[in-house]
């Protein structure tokens, strides 16, 4: 499990930037040590915990990029076409070993190994055949259409690097190079709870006052698009030495533990309280909007983050800080996708020194250009707004107002996790 040390999330600013934050967790935080060896077809989506160089040639030898004829280029005439005999046939696959002769052409298919002495292929449709021979027009380039051995990947290559979240086209570059596993880091086990005496399960009636519990299934969710491996440690009452025994027993058996509910500052927030009560607790008061209370802890070493009670809120921080810290005890070289500059379709007031995160839908016009549409409605406990959105419009914290028209950042949220 990680074990980090109690004042790891110390900081002594009022106000903390979201920079602040993944600088902190950058520094302090340190990866699990754990790796494992898995099949190439369970690496998807698992971090690469060593650089995997290429242990041979990609393609690993010269061939054809099209189906058609392959020629010398000295063959050529440049004045007018080029007539030549098919004296090869090779296809994709054939083993044998050839040689165009001067003044020769072979026909050949995509994928298909060059023989020796050919140099350019031309395309099918760019010629024409008749009685044996080949008609070529003039002006291609030496070298066209043809795949050089090592072209794509040489021998001793860095291929993949550590800390890379393996995609499809990772795997694919991988069975490519010949690899049948891949040495992994094991996936972070994370524990996941919500607070509040208002919060039942799903599909349990709901008593006077009561709301289904939406926070922590969404924080599994996002957890486990991250790689992770969850614990679902359920709903806890507002009854703190519960909670705390709980808090406490989670954390030896666990990479990372979150939490949403309770943890701002008033009286009856009781998870902030019971944190510090079993383990070092750091009150981050971030400068954006929605989101800003987020408690950060040290639990018998293992990680505590404790998010605001309102699902938009639990959103916005998770996408913006627990996903920097997942990424961290994980080994993953990570970071946020930088925002794309749409039109802004609305006005916008903000404070200052606050950075704000305007839940928005993106449209293309007809003229091709990409506008953010603003929802309706901002609260940070409407659930609608994240799912009749396609994302967020970033708005930093030295600007203070928008007007339609204006060009501002977007995140699509397909991007954020």
């Amino acid at each position: 499990m990680a074990q980090l040390t109690d004042d790891c999330f110390a900081f002594g600013g009022e106000l903390m930037r979201i920079e602040d934050g993944l600088k902190l967790i950058g520094a302090r935080v340190t990866p699990v040590d754990e790796i494992e060896t898995v099949a190439l077809a369970d690496a998807d989506g698992r971090v690469l915990a060593e650089d995997v160089a290429a242990p041979l040639d990609l393609p690993g030898f010269d061939n054809s990029a099209v189906d058609g004829w392959a020629v010398r280029h000295a063959d050529l005439r440049s004045d007018g076409e080029t007539a030549l005999p098919v004296t090869l046939r090779i296809t994709a696959g054939d083993r044998g070993a050839y040689m165009l002769k001067p003044g020769e052409s072979a026909r050949i298919f995509t994928g298909a190994r060059m023989p020796e002495g050919a140099d350019t292929v031309f395309m099918q449709e760019d010629v024409r055949e008749e009685g044996g021979r080949v008609f070529l027009p003039p002006g291609l380039k030496r070298g066209a259409n043809r795949r050089l051995a090592g072209e794509d990947i040489a021998t001793g290559t860095p291929a993949l690097k550590a800390g890379l979240r393996l995609e499809p086209q990772h795997v694919s570059l991988a069975s490519a190079l010949g690899l049948r596993q891949i040495t992994v880091r094991r996936r972070l086990k994370v524990a996941v709870l919500s607070t509040g005496n208002e919060l039942v399960e799903p599909g349990e009636a709901l008593p006077p006052g009561a709301l289904h519990d939406s926070n922590r299934v969404m924080m599994a969710a996002l957890l486990r698009r991250a790689g992770c491996e969850v614990t679902d440690a359920g709903i806890f009452r507002d009854e703190p030495e519960a909670l705390g025994r709980a808090i406490a027993a989670l954390a030896p058996g666990h990479d990372l533990i979150v939490a949403s509910g309770g943890v701002s500052t008033g009286e009856e927030d009781y998870t902030r309280k019971v944190v510090e009560s079993v383990g070092t607790l750091v009150h981050w008061r971030l400068a954006i909007k929605p989101g800003r209370p987020v408690a950060m802890a040290v639990v018998k070493g293992t990680p505590f983050v404790g998010l605001p009670g309102n699902p938009v809120a639990v959103f916005v921080t998770f996408v913006n800080i627990v996903r920097a810290l997942v990424a961290r005890l994980s080994g993953e070289t990570w970071a946020p996708a930088p925002p794309v500059q749409v039109r802004s379709t609305f006005d916008y007031r903000k404070k200052s020194g606050r950075r704000e995160f305007v839940r928005v839908t993106a449209k293309i016009t007809a003229s091709g250009v990409t506008e953010a549409h603003k929802h309706p409605r901002d609260g940070a406990g409407v659930i609608t707004s994240l799912t009749q959105s396609t994302g967020l419009v970033e708005l930093p914290e030295e600007i203070t107002q928008i007007a339609a028209g204006d060009l501002v950042g977007y995140r699509p949220f397909s991007e954020m996790f």
